[in-house]
C-alpha cells in the first residue's frame, strides 16, 4: 500500500473515532448539582400548551416528569465550559420549545402545560 493511501486511511479513521467520541462523551460530562424538570398541578383558566401527544424522544424530561410519582424528571448536569449543551438535549431546550409553541403559556419561572385534562406548571429546579 502506498504511503499516501495509508496516511489517508489513518486520517479518516481518526476523524471517525473523534466523531464517535463527540457523540458519546458529552453524556458523561457533568458538573455541579443536577437540574430537574418539575411538574406541579395547578388550577387556572389561563392558556396552556397541549402536551397529550408529545413524543418521549423529543421531550424525555417532560414525559418522565409527568410519569413520575414525585413530578420530577431525571437529573441533568451542566457540562464544563458549555460544551455538553452543544451536543446534548437539555430540559432548558424543552421549556424553550414549549414556550415557543404557545408564548401565552409562559410564566416567570416556566410554562403551563395541559396533560390528561389537567393543567401543570412546568419549571426547572436545582436543589
Amino acid at each position: 500500500m502506498r504511503r499516501v493511501t495509508r496516511n489517508l486511511l489513518i486520517a479518516i479513521a481518526l476523524v471517525i473515532v473523534a466523531l464517535l467520541a463527540l457523540g458519546a462523551l458529552p453524556s458523561y460530562l457533568g458538573t455541579g448539582d443536577p437540574y430537574y424538570l418539575t411538574v406541579d398541578a395547578i388550577e387556572t383558566d389561563e392558556e396552556a400548551v397541549d402536551v397529550n401527544d408529545v413524543s418521549e424522544r423529543r421531550y424525555p424530561y417532560l414525559t418522565s416528569a409527568l410519569a413520575s410519582d414525585d413530578g420530577r424528571s431525571e437529573g441533568y448536569q451542566m457540562g464544563p465550559f458549555g460544551l455538553k449543551e452543544w451536543f446534548t438535549h437539555t430540559p432548558f431546550d424543552e421549556v424553550d420549545s414549549l414556550t415557543h409553541t404557545l408564548s401565552a403559556a409562559e410564566t416567570d419561572e416556566g410554562v403551563r402545560v395541559e396533560y390528561d385534562g389537567r393543567i401543570y406548571h412546568v419549571r426547572i429546579v436545582q436543589p
